[in-house]
C-alpha cells in the first residue's frame, strides 16, 4: 500500500485466495458494462446477459450458466481426459522413438565394423588377386619370349649358314677355275638343296595377343569372388566359322540371319566378345543397292548377323574379323521373291474337283485320251496323286511357282 502504483489495488491474504476462485467474481457484458454474464446462448454457444437476450439473442434458446455448466463441463471433461490420453500415447512413442535411435545407434556402429572387415578382407583379396596376375601375366611374357628366342637362334643359325655356304658359291664361281668348281659341285650343290629344303615359319611363331578382361569370373579368392582375368588366345579369322539353316539363300523383305563363330589358332572356341566383326552384304547386279546387316555379340565369342533384303536378286556376302574374311567368306547370297500364295485349288484331279467340266485346266498338264473318264489319276501328264491347279506343285504346304510345271490341260471331245 505504500508504493504509489499499488496504492488503490485490492490486497487480500493468500490463506483467503485459496476459498475465493476468480470465476467467482462478477463478470459484466463486453456489449453492456453495467449487465453481469449470468445467461448462457446455446444457439451463438457464448454466455451472454439480459440486454443480449432482449437484443440479438431474442429468439435463442438460453440458459442459465448454473443450470448448463454441469453438461458442457462434462463434454470438456471427456475431451480433456481424451487429450491426456493422447498425451500419454505421445509420451510412450517418444520413448519409443529414443529407445530405437539408441539401438539404431549402436547398429550403426556394429554394421559399420562389419563393412570394415569385409572392406579389409575384400581389399587383402583383390591385391593376392591381383599379384596373381602380374605373376601369371610376367610367366605368360616369358614364355612368350622363350619361343621367340629360340625361334630366332634357329633363325640366326639357319642365315648363318646360308650366308657361309652363298659367300662360299660365289667365290667358288668368280674366283675358282673349272676344274675346282666341277670337283666341289656335287658338295656345293648337295649343301645348297640341303639349306634349301630346310622347313621354317615365316612368321613368328607366337604373338602378341595378350587381354585382359575384368569382367570375367576368376573363382574364389580368401573366401571372395572376384573378377579379372588373363585371356592368351587370339581369333584368328581363317578359322572362324559360319551357321545357320541356309546362309545361301534369303527371302525379300523377310529377316532372317546367321551365326558367326570364333575360333583361335588351334581351331578352339573363343568364349569371349569384343572382336571387331563387320559384314558387308551387296547387290551383284545392282551397285547401288546394298543390305545394311545388324550384328549382335552375344559375348561368348559368337556374333548374330540379321538382314532383310528389300531387293531380289543374287547378292555378294562378305564376314569380316579384324579385317580379314573369315572361313567361306565371300560367299552368294539367292534372295528369291516374296513367298507366293497358291491361287488355285488343291485336288487330285481337274474335272473331279470342277465337278466334271470337260473344259477345265489345270497346271499338271494331265490329257483325257478319249474324253472324260473319271478321275484322271491315271491318265497322261498326270502327276499321280494331289496337286495345286495352279502351278501343278504337289506339296499342300508349299509356295506358289512363277510359271506352270507343263502347259495346260488339254481338252478332248468325247
Amino acid at each position: 500500500r505504500r508504493q504509489t502504483k499499488t496504492a488503490s489495488h485490492a490486497v487480500t491474504e493468500l490463506e483467503n485466495t485459496k476459498d475465493c476462485s476468480e470465476a467467482e467474481k462478477p463478470v459484466f457484458c463486453p456489449s453492456h458494462p453495467t449487465e453481469e454474464l449470468r445467461l448462457f446462448c446455446e444457439q451463438c454457444d457464448q454466455p451472454v446477459c439480459q440486454d443480449c437476450i432482449r437484443d440479438r439473442h431474442q429468439h435463442h434458446p438460453y440458459d442459465f450458466i448454473g443450470s448448463v455448466i454441469h453438461r458442457h463441463g462434462d463434454a470438456l471433461q471427456e475431451l480433456l481426459k481424451n487429450t491426456q490420453q493422447h498425451m500419454d500415447t505421445l509420451k510412450d512413442m517418444l520413448g519409443q522413438i529414443d529407445d530405437v535411435g539408441s539401438a539404431v545407434h549402436s547398429h550403426t556402429e556394429a554394421v559399420a565394423a562389419e563393412i570394415c572387415l569385409f572392406a579389409s578382407g575384400y581389399v587383402k583379396a583383390i591385391e593376392e588377386h591381383r599379384d596373381r596376375l602380374l605373376k601369371q601375366l610376367e610367366d605368360l611374357r616369358m614364355q612368350k619370349a622363350n619361343l621367340l628366342h629360340l625361334q630366332k637362334t634357329r633363325l640366326q643359325q639357319l642365315l648363318l649358314d646360308m650366308k657361309m655356304d652363298v659367300e662360299f658359291t660365289e667365290r667358288l664361281l668368280t674366283s675358282g677355275s673349272d676344274l675346282e668348281i666341277l670337283i666341289t659341285k656335287g658338295v656345293v650343290t648337295s649343301r645348297l638343296e640341303k639349306l634349301n629344303s630346310v622347313a621354317y615359319n615365316v612368321h613368328p611363331g607366337v604373338d602378341n595377343e595378350i587381354q585382359f578382361c575384368p569382367q570375367e569370373r576368376a573363382g574364389q579368392c580368401c573366401g571372395y569372388e572376384v573378377f579379372g582375368t588373363i585371356l592368351n588366345k587370339a581369333v584368328d579369322p581363317s578359322r572362324c566359322t559360319l551357321h545357320g539353316e541356309d546362309i545361301h539363300s534369303a527371302r525379300q523383305n523377310q529377316l532372317t540371319g546367321f551365326t558367326l563363330l570364333c575360333n583361335d589358332t588351334m581351331g578352339k572356341r573363343i568364349v569371349r566378345g569384343g572382336e571387331a566383326v563387320r559384314v558387308t552384304i551387296t547387290h551383284k547386279d545392282k551397285r547401288d543397292c546394298a543390305v545394311k546387316p545388324t550384328v549382335c555379340d552375344n559375348g561368348d565369342g559368337t556374333y548374330h548377323i540379321s538382314y532383310s533384303p528389300e531387293e531380289p536378286g543374287l547378292y555378294a556376302c562378305c564376314v569380316y574379323v579384324k579385317g580379314q574374311h573369315v572361313q567361306g567368306s565371300p560367299f552368294t547370297l539367292m534372295v528369291k521373291n516374296k513367298f507366293r500364295e497358291h491361287q488355285g485349288v488343291f485336288h487330285c484331279c481337274t474335272f473331279c474337283s470342277s465337278g466334271g467340266q470337260k473344259a477345265a485346266h489345270c497346271a499338271c498338264g494331265g490329257t483325257m485320251p478319249g474324253g472324260y473318264q473319271g478321275c484322271g489319276h491315271g491318265h497322261k501328264g498326270h502327276p499321280g496323286r494331289p496337286h495345286w491347279s495352279c502351278c501343278g506343285q504337289v506339296k499342300e504346304s508349299s509356295e506358289c511357282l512363277d510359271t506352270p510345271q507343263k502347259s495346260l490341260l488339254r481338252t478332248v471331245a468325247l
